[in-house]
């Protein structure tokens, strides 16, 4: 676009289309003088540009340092103590002044009390962010019998119709976790014949009846908090580990007919927190896409967000899901959010955007934007109407990933303040959740919760870009070891133990989130089933999920697990250790052999161009990739970030060739399109290698992937993208 078709307001030059979507969409929508927007804007950005910039510099020279001491003992021993003071007295390491007490107030409860799952999800993508926010409630029976959890053997597999004997294992398995979760006095809830309420003048009760007649209260009476009456169907509420749980009964309903009690469903509260997306899962290279992303979140805020679309030849729509209103216990009323609390995540401090230029002609920065604009949509939350406000404490919750170090966490307390006083909002109002997926994050973490003491709500861990950032810091110290026994090194379980361990240090528990990373195959449920409940053990009181099936199966590892109560454990650890996080994952003496080599590289090649194929041809951001044993893998842009890293270093150690990695991509690339070859719109890599910028952006993520900074794949993926819009819209 040419700069005379830009708006000009004061020194800004923005994108008319961004403008537009501001002038006529957001200003309205928080009655904000457009004036008073545009000169706030540029303000933040002239002051806060240069600061950034700095920051950035400093990654670089930081990098330059480290790579330069592992060129200079190239061949040498692994001296680890001269490691760790080389990296103290170049400012990487600092020195740790024990643990700042978080000060975070007005936090709602789904952050500072409740444990549950967290769906991360494309906000870009309407429908699906409508789904995840919506997921706050998921059917039990739905669940169980669309999943692998309830096997196929034996007479139980899916079919066209329903069929009755899986339909009688979900309910089997419902019961037992009732049995778990709701204990009867003296009886299982498959003994009871029916549910009942007694009402007497200090309350309602809750009772279970047998067929002879037998009554039998609750364990713990106190798990009944209400209940809601339509003609015959009847809910009854209760209450666990600060989690809801709803018994649907239904005697005409085609489950409920038949089932224990005439139980129709099981209702989860599941996806208590949601993180919409506007980093790594959406694909936004440019001014129109970030208005996508900008409208869509703005929508959810105001609570008119709809979406409409076309599954197995029927039109549907999705809209958000209202609020569930129950009689409470002792007579009142009880409204609960029929919506998952909803956090944003912007990007980071690299990219920058086209949406707006600065008064130098240059690119604004993308996350300077991003708090601006996604805290104006967030503003609406408070004005509309028929729904509860997403955060009734009042704040706006943001997730900030790809920070390196307490010095960019401060700079963004500092943007979150600024942009505080252009909106007149109260201070600390934007709260800030801190992606724990950056090495110089991770080593000086207590100091970066002490930046941002005030706002913090969130900690996580991350392993895709915690080791993509893992390999390029350590990049010239030799080769890495197998990326399939990256997570048995001693770096990693040590990452983990510390991120807990601080945030519980640090007062995180009662106050904010402390988090896992991703479940990454949606549909392996039962292993997830299997497996998923170590993150809560670990003392996570959330964890992600890619789907809202996964988030109720989830659930049902809190009910498991008194997160708080292992918390309290936990405090009393011995503290993880920093020295093992220092220790870099590299294969030392190991020798690979030709067949591990050859195996790894088609591993890591598969994975990238099955992602990258959807990315640059089709703009698809997150999706399920199916990996080289055709397991679809929900990947976003972290998984890039890893595979890239691993061939890039690899590259550099000569334990490959680039004719051996260019002949791989070629090969995987005709597997890419046989797994691809039921999409007509799809664009085969394999029949035309010079000319697929798909195919050419995935090798250069590899090739050129020692010189990005810190081994982000953004830049290439932007650069690339762009390419194939300019291609299609010719």
């Amino acid at each position: 676009m040419s700069n005379d078709e830009r708006r000009v307001t004061g020194g800004l030059s923005v994108d008319p289309v961004f403008h537009d979507f501001v002038e006529s969409e957001l200003l309205p929508a928080i009655g904000f003088d457009s004036a008073t927007f545009w000169g706030g804007i540029e303000a933040i950005v002239n002051d806060l540009t240069p600061v950034n910039r700095e920051l950035l510099r400093i990654r670089d020279d930081l990098q330059t340092k480290i790579d330069q001491w592992h060129q200079a003992r190239a061949g040498s021993d692994w001296q680890h103590a001269e490691y760790v003071e080389f990296l103290t007295d170049i400012g990487y390491l600092k020195s740790m002044d024990g643990f700042p007490q978080i000060e975070t107030e007005n936090v709602d409860a789904e952050i500072a009390e409740i444990a549950g799952p967290q769906l991360v999800v494309p906000v870009s993508n309407a429908r699906f962010a409508i789904n995840a926010a919506n997921a706050r409630w998921g059917s039990l029976y739905d669940a169980l019998y669309g999943s692998d959890v309830i096997g196929a053997e034996d007479g139980l597999a899916q079919g066209a119709e329903y069929n009755p004997a899986r339909g009688a294992a979900v309910i089997r398995y419902a019961t037992e976790f009732l049995d778990r979760t709701l204990p009867l006095e003296g009886i299982s809830h498959s003994d009871v014949n029916a549910y009942g309420l007694d009402h007497t003048d200090n309350g309602t009760r809750f009772v279970a009846s047998q067929a002879s007649g037998d009554t039998h209260d609750l364990q713990k009476p106190g798990q009944f908090v209400g209940f809601s009456e339509q003609q015959k169907h009847f809910g009854y509420l209760f209450r666990h580990h600060g989690l809801y749980v709803e018994i649907q009964v239904d005697p005409e309903h085609i489950i409920g007919r038949d089932a224990t009690a005439n139980i129709a469903d099981v209702i989860l509260e599941a996806a208590v927190t949601t993180i919409q997306d506007c980093e790594d899962s959406v694909t936004a290279v440019d001014a129109a896409d970030k208005v996508g992303v900008y409208r869509n979140w703005l929508g959810l805020m105001q609570g008119d967000l709809k979406a409409t679309f076309t599954k197995g030849g029927k039109k549907s729509s999705r809209i958000l899901a209202t609020d569930r209103v129950y009689t409470a216990a002792d007579g009142g009323e009880l409204v609960l959010s029929g919506r998952s609390l909803l956090l944003v995540r912007n990007v980071g401090h690299l990219m920058t955007t086209d949406a707006v230029f600065d008064r130098e002609g240059q690119e604004v920065f993308e996350g300077i934007l991003d708090a601006i604009i996604t805290t104006a949509c967030a503003m609406t939350d408070r004005l509309r109407e028929g729904y509860q406000p997403n955060s009734r404490a009042g704040s706006i919750y943001i997730v900030k990933p790809k920070m390196h170090g307490p010095n960019e966490v401060a700079f963004t307390d500092t943007l979150f303040g600024r942009v505080e006083q252009m909106f007149e909002l109260q201070s600390d109002t934007i709260k800030v959740g801190i992606m724990d997926e950056e090495r110089r994050t991770t080593v000086n973490l207590p100091a970066c919760i002490g930046a941002a003491k005030n706002r913090i709500v969130f900690i996580n861990t991350g392993f895709l870009d915690r080791t993509g950032d893992e390999i390029h810091t350590s990049m010239h110290a030799g080769p890495v070891v197998l990326k399939g026994t990256m997570r048995q090194q001693p770096w990693i379980a040590a990452y983990e133990d510390w991120n807990v361990d601080v945030g519980i240090r640090c007062g995180l528990p009662g106050k904010a989130q402390i988090g896992k990373g991703m479940w990454p195959k949606p549909d392996k449920m039962k292993q997830m089933m299997d497996t998923k409940q170590s993150h809560p053990e670990a003392g996570a009181n959330c964890s992600w999920v890619p789907s809202p099936t996964a988030a109720t199966l989830h659930a049902m590892h809190y009910h498991a697990v008194d997160v708080r109560r292992v918390q309290t454990q936990l405090a009393r650890r011995k503290q993880a250790s920093l020295e093992a996080i220092l220790k870099p994952p590299l294969a030392g003496t190991v020798q690979f052999s030709a067949e591990e080599i050859q195996k790894e590289l088609n591993n890591n090649a598969q994975g990238i161009l099955g992602y990258v194929v959807r990315w640059i041809d089709h703009g698809v951001g997150c999706s399920k990739v199916p990996d080289i044993d055709d397991v679809g893998l929900m990947e976003d842009r972290a998984t890039l970030r890893i595979s890239s890293q691993h061939i890039a270093n690899w590259l550099m150690h000569k334990i490959t060739t680039k004719q051996q990695v260019l002949e791989t991509f070629k090969r995987m690339a005709e597997v890419v399109d046989k797994q691809n070859e039921g999409d007509a719109s799809y664009e085969r890599m394999s029949e035309n290698f010079d000319n697929s910028i798909a195919f050419k952006a995935a090798c250069a993520l590899v090739f050129e992937g020692a010189d990005q900074p810190n081994g982000y794949t953004e830049p290439l993926l932007h650069q690339y993208r762009r390419q194939k819009k300019a291609q299609l819209a010719h």
